[in-house]
């Protein structure tokens, strides 16, 4: 009966998975959140569906009724979340939201069937982030003078990696952690969401070349710090963003590909100076060959993938416990294993239908200080998830990041919580765009019609 239940219930998974993602980028040809109603009913349906289908598989395979409970409660929470989030920012993108609670689903349900405790322990904390991250639009949309402060953005976060760089806990060869009141988590994570913050207000001020160099120079002591700290991947992901929002601040490609060439040159340099990157990168080139030592993880990993074939092995029908660290930096490879390759490609194109989305309300926004924001908001998730999974599948060396929403990881998961609904605010200051150029339009041609707020189609109309 388990092996019927866990056959039957992987092909319905990817099957609900699929729909729900198509849903995803057909709501990309919707300009209007008014007109994706049907799209946000399905894709509601196919979340819960692939939920419930996944627990049903696990019940099976274990019996335990803890399980169970654990389920109920996180379906009350969901759906709690999602019908609060619909009721109280109704401009905001919802199929964002949507994105977000699937991928925090997925992330829960392959912890829960690694580690139990730890499930519970990062469902805590979405509940946590998700509680602090219902304020953020509100406040993203009333405080418009955040702008202003983008040095003091830029000492703080400076402040916050440098301390962790002199007093901070090594885990796995690199000063990644700081401890509080017994409370570990990780500064650069945090640091991310400061870095953006001064990125944006101080891209949105410079006028001239010097202003760009000043810029250039804090972020170049951001990455310095990082890497010094040998937290390769935050330093990268800084690097990448810094690159990507000054060519869009400047439309000068000219930038970009200076900025590459000196990364370049500053990776074959680091290259040559830290051991621990030469490890890496010799277990990228052959992981089978260094398979006892330094190409174990990614090995593990590869054998995991292949072994999944497209449909999977069905939960608790792998062994990804065999990969160290599984529930953090190999998460895609333990999901390739027992969902399937397919599945396992769906979920990243979930994750490049959020970035699409972002991106695509980022170009719309007039203001340039929330336009680079939502931008670097939009490049930060995509590159970090980039390279979690190209890592994870070899096809760039190890960075040792976490996949946004679906890796273990408290600092992790908060700090992108708290990134999305920094742009739901964002949407709701594009909402307002919106509207005092609707209304803009129909006064310059003479009009002294009246406008009110139609909740119902969430749009401006005549009040005749």
């Amino acid at each position: 009966m388990k092996l019927y239940v866990t056959e039957i219930a992987k092909y319905v998974i990817a099957f609900l998975l699929f729909l729900y993602t198509a849903d995803s980028f057909g709501a990309l040809t919707k300009p209007y959140e008014s007109d994706r109603k049907l799209i946000y009913t399905r894709q509601i349906g196919c979340m819960f569906g692939v939920q419930i289908s996944c627990f049903i598989q696990i019940l099976a395979r274990t019996g335990k009724m803890s399980y169970f409970f654990f389920f109920a409660f996180q379906l009350v929470i969901f759906a709690s979340i999602i019908m609060l989030f619909y009721v109280i920012y109704p401009d905001a993108n919802k199929l964002v939201v949507n994105n977000m609670c699937m991928l925090l689903m997925i992330g829960i349900i392959m912890l829960t069937r690694l580690s139990y405790e730890k499930a519970i322990k990062q469902f805590i904390i979405v509940a946590a982030s998700i509680v602090i991250g219902f304020f953020i639009p509100e406040l993203i949309f009333r405080l418009n003078v955040i702008k202003r402060y983008e040095w003091v953005f830029a000492a703080i976060g400076l402040a916050a990696i440098g301390v962790v760089l002199v007093l901070g806990t090594a885990t796995n060869g690199s000063k990644i952690t700081y401890t509080i009141a017994g409370i570990t988590f990780q500064p650069s994570e945090f640091t991310k969401i400061i870095y953006l913050l001064f990125l944006a207000g101080a891209l949105y001020k410079a006028k001239e070349l010097t202003d760009l160099m000043k810029i250039a120079g804090v972020a170049g002591v951001h990455v310095i710090i990082l890497v010094l700290s040998k937290d390769l991947g935050s330093a990268l992901l800084f690097f990448i963003v810094f690159l990507a929002l000054i060519y869009i601040a400047t439309n000068n490609i000219g930038y970009l590909f200076m900025g590459l060439g000196f990364g370049s040159v500053a990776s074959v340099i680091a290259y040559g100076l830290f051991s621990h990157i030469q490890v890496r990168v010799k277990a990228w080139l052959d992981p089978f060959g260094n398979i006892e030592s330094a190409g174990y993880q990614l090995s593990q990993s590869l054998f995991g993938i292949s072994s999944g074939g497209a449909f999977g092995l069905g939960l608790y029908g792998g062994s990804p416990q065999s990969i160290p660290f599984v529930e953090q930096d190999f998460i895609f490879s333990a999901i390739a294993e027992e969902f399937g390759i397919v599945f396992a490609v769906i979920m990243t194109l979930i994750c490049l239908s959020t970035f699409m989305h972002i991106m695509y309300e980022g170009y719309m926004m007039h203001d340039k200080y929330y336009r680079l924001l939502s931008c670097g908001i939009g490049v930060a998730y995509i590159f970090q998830t980039f390279l979690t999974i190209g890592g994870g599948s070899r096809f760039i060396p190890l960075t040792g990041v976490t996949l946004p929403l679906v890796s273990y990881g408290g600092s992790s998961v908060m700090v992108t919580v708290v990134m999305m609904m920094i742009f739901e605010g964002i949407c709701l200051v594009r909402n307002f765009e919106e509207a005092e150029d609707y209304m803009r339009r129909d006064r310059s041609r003479g009009s002294k019609r009246d406008y009110y707020y139609d909740e119902r189609n969430e749009r401006y109309e005549e009040d005749y």
